[in-house]
């Protein structure tokens, strides 16, 4: 491994229960991963303004986490991981704690930075929903892989579609994925 395959700017970190820093504000909290980069401080502000723009996080940005909900706090999270453009994000449950519209908008931003950047997203999700925004799903059961899915050409909707066949197949109540 050379040290640029190990960059750290090369991998985005989206954990389940925030790992934001209580004596940073969400602007603070987001401009750390780009301020270890050593990015310019105007940089770091146009940057910053971008992502808070795509998942509409303008208002916490003066905020500290205790003054966030649990959906502003898991975006302002995930803007931090987003924010470097990496080559890889490791996704912990990241829409958990979030509401549809703001799923939608951080699923949306993960699909942008797939196709435009060729990101590689990996997330753990219980949520078909969140899961029918992948190209290809590893379902495990019992530690096991159980199941893979391949969406190919098919819509998000016949995916997911496909992705509650595979819950059925587990043993998973339909009634309990939404």
């Amino acid at each position: 491994w050379s040290s640029d395959v190990c960059s750290s700017d090369l991998l985005g970190f989206i954990f389940q229960d925030f790992n934001l820093l209580d004596t940073l504000t969400g602007f603070e909290n987001i401009a750390l991963a780009l301020t270890i980069q050593m990015r310019n401080p105007k940089e770091i502000e146009d940057l910053i303004k971008n992502v808070a723009a795509m998942l509409e996080i303008n208002d916490v940005l003066t905020k500290y986490p205790y003054q966030m909900s649990g959906g502003q706090k898991q975006r302002v999270a995930s803007a931090r991981a987003i924010v470097t453009s990496p080559s890889l994000i490791l996704a912990d449950e990241p829409t958990g704690a979030l509401d549809s519209k703001s799923s939608r908008l951080l699923l949306e931003s993960f699909e942008k930075l797939n196709k435009e950047q060729e990101a590689t997203i990996l997330m753990v999700t219980h949520d078909a929903f969140t899961a029918s925004y992948a190209q290809r799903i590893l379902v495990i059961k019992d530690g096991k892989m159980f199941n893979e899915l391949i969406r190919g050409n098919s819509s998000r909707k016949e995916f997911f579609n496909k992705i509650i066949e595979v819950v059925v197949l587990l043993g998973g109540d339909v009634n309990n994925v939404f």
